[in-house]
């Protein structure tokens, strides 16, 4: 990713000021004429995300207004500011009130993200922000890690499958000098995760399935254990997706690149945890081999599985994974999925839900959440659904029974009969943006892990 926030600039530098639509007649009072005259052909009101160029002399820029809109605005507002603002270098006038240099870099960062691997034409040279009280390094290593995250997931699947994303692990392992260990094949079956093998089985063998396991950390620091769906591709198995469901499952893959990219914050910013980053990643084809509606599997905590519907494969390789880090007694469990379009039908893609029976541990992502301005919304888990997912023959089955409804309820209940004792929260996530707009750009979308990292520098300070 080219660094878009900067210390210092050998170019000219073009104030930016952000504006209030309450301060903005303020700001006018008193400027040269030139000034006012632009606004009122512009129809600059200071609307959240406005731009006004104003001209000096020389036909070049003299300086930026931009809008806020009501106090207090949102700082992801400035997401909106690279999109628009001509190519050269800006700093901000005066910091608005209410927001930190921080905030505003970082969100300019973010929004600074484009994805042009396979354009022939590359993105033309970018606006940058030069940053003045800024720790620029932090700024840099949450947008890279978020830029990581969202490039992971714009990648199809002919580019990224399993052993693509097992080579991007071993990467962020070695940088950060952390160890991995991949299991792979049929070498599932005698590690025990016997669920992660029924569903990438299908898979051709140079796409086979695999247990990617990261640790890092001091002997002694608590245990955060970070869990990611990794489904590289999803037919929906022999229960096969519609094509217009398919279309976009390259991003199946998303909850392994988030925690992967939160992983990375984590251990660039040394927090004084030992992280244990749990992916288990498969590709959900179709072929012979498949896994079939009514087939049982095992799974790795003991319990059988009927297989209702193949296209719910994402709880079942998420269970073994679930399954292993219990065994390592977190002190906290994360775990973060692309599992259900029922979480889209109840809070539409940019809210993602998510699930916990810590009251204490769901306040403190609510806290940060509202922090750093990464939006979520807590859902419960009922436990009038739980019965919903009972086996006639089995412990239990991964499609709910029609009467519960709630899909993305449902599928947070299953994942909490694998999940380890003790704090846990369960996201899923989206992990895109449909449309496109000004700072958001239409692809992948990195959710929920800059309010986790918040969240875990704050718990375990």
């Amino acid at each position: 990713m080219t660094e878009v926030i900067l210390a210092t600039s050998d170019r000219a530098v073009v104030p930016v000021h952000a504006l209030y639509d309450g301060d903005l007649a303020g700001f006018l009072e008193g400027r040269p004429a030139f000034v006012k005259a632009f606004a009122e052909t512009g129809e600059f009101k200071a609307k959240a995300g406005q731009l006004l160029v104003l001209p000096n002399a020389e036909g070049g820029i003299e300086r930026v207004l931009f809008g806020l809109g009501s106090s207090p605005a949102d700082p992801m507002v400035f997401r909106a500011l690279p999109a628009k603002l001509p190519a050269g270098d800006y700093r901000m006038a005066v910091a608005p009130v209410g927001i930190s240099a921080d905030q505003i870099a970082l969100a300019f960062a973010l929004g600074s993200y484009r994805f042009d691997r396979y354009k022939q034409k590359k993105t033309a040279e970018r606006p940058r922000l030069v940053a003045e009280g800024v720790d620029i390094a932090e700024v840099n290593s949450i947008a890279h890690a978020c830029a990581l995250a969202r490039d992971m997931v714009n990648t199809p699947a002919n580019d990224l499958g399993p052993l693509q994303l097992e080579t991007i692990a071993r990467e962020i392992a070695e940088q950060h000098g952390a160890s991995i260990t991949v299991i792979t094949g049929e070498g599932l079956l005698e590690a025990n995760y016997p669920a992660v093998h029924a569903v990438g089985r299908a898979a051709v063998e140079a796409r086979a399935p695999r247990m990617i396991e990261i640790t890092w950390g001091e002997a002694g620091k608590p245990l955060v254990a970070l869990v990611g769906k990794g489904v590289v591709f999803d037919t929906g198995g022999l229960d096969i997706k519609p094509s217009a469901g398919m279309r976009q499952m390259k991003k199946d893959m998303g909850g392994a690149a988030a925690v992967l990219g939160l992983a990375r914050m984590i251990m660039a910013a040394k927090l004084p945890v030992r992280l244990a980053v749990l992916m288990p990643v498969v590709e959900n084809a179709i072929s012979g081999d498949a896994m079939r509606p009514g087939d049982i599997l095992d799974s790795r905590k003991g319990l059988t599985i009927e297989v209702g519907n193949t296209d719910a494969e994402g709880r079942l390789i998420l269970a073994d994974a679930l399954t292993r880090a219990a065994e390592l007694e977190p002190a906290l469990t994360l775990d973060l999925a692309t599992l259900t379009g029922a979480a889209r039908a109840a809070l539409g893609p940019q809210l993602p839900p998510f699930y916990t029976d810590d009251d204490e541990l769901a306040g403190q992502i609510e806290t940060a959440m509202n922090q750093v301005s990464d939006p979520m919304w807590r859902m419960p888990l009922w436990k009038g659904y739980v019965d919903a997912l009972d086996s006639d023959i089995a412990d239990i089955k991964n499609d709910p029974d029609g009467w519960a409804q709630a899909g993305s309820v449902t599928a947070a209940l299953f994942l909490q009969r694998f999940a380890p004792a003790g704090p846990w929260a369960h996201f899923d996530i989206f992990a895109w943006n449909p449309r496109g707009r000004p700072g958001w750009t239409a692809g992948a979308e990195a959710q929920a892990i800059r309010a986790l990292y918040q969240m875990i520098r704050t718990r375990f300070a």
